[in-house]
């Protein structure tokens, strides 16, 4: 299925195929696709526009480096490893997201509600988190560095074991979030409630 002039965009856009494993649609305009429940495992989704995309359920485990995700649904998607370096995800649905080992590094993931989403280990490296809701979020051994929290909700958030290294928390809501093992070199915490945890 690699290649991508045996593919049928049209059947793909209307969800009429479910395995779509290593798949190449680098670059291609999936905007409004019904992708619920597909399998795009290690699929080349670099670049691709799946703006207001339906990806409930969908097995995202690919390449999406800098794939513009504005407005999709991706309620109860597998991002688990995924690279998603500079991808965009604005105004996503994300409700029981994995984003596990996931590559986010330069992601623009600001005012997304990520209660209780699931990034262990993730890399989130220089990536923007402006006012996300990420209280009850799992970001146990995450990297942070650099990445911009101002404002965010980290409310009762698992941050054991990040890096937060020159990580922007200006205003943040820290409130009883557990950073046991943390590194907070250069962490910047002007303005940010901090009771509760041990910073």
């Amino acid at each position: 299925m690699s290649d991508r002039l045996t593919l049928d965009i049209t059947a793909i856009r209307q969800g009429k195929l479910k395995n779509l494993v290593h798949a190449n649609l680098a670059g291609v305009d999936l905007a409004g696709a019904q992708l619920a429940n597909v399998d795009l495992s290690q699929a080349n989704l670099t670049g691709a526009t799946l703006t207001g995309a339906n990806l409930q359920g969908a097995t995202l485990r690919a390449n999406l480096r800098g794939a513009d995700l504005t407005g999709a649904d991706l309620t109860g998607a597998d991002c688990r490893n995924a690279d998603m370096r500079g991808a965009i995800l604005l105004d996503v649905r994300s409700i029981q997201i994995s984003f596990a080992g996931a590559f986010l590094g330069g992601a623009i993931l600001n005012y997304l509600d990520l209660s209780g989403a699931d990034f262990r280990g993730a890399d989130l490296r220089g990536a923007t988190l402006i006012g996300a809701k990420l209280d009850g979020a799992d970001l146990s051994n995450t990297n942070l560095s650099g990445a911009d929290l101002l404002q965010a909700d980290l409310e009762e958030a698992n941050l054991n074991g990040a890096i937060l290294r020159g990580t922007n928390l200006t205003k943040a809501n820290l409130l009883c979030a557990q950073v046991e093992q943390a590194v907070c070199d250069g962490t910047i915490l002007e303005g940010a409630c901090i009771e509760g945890t041990s910073l």
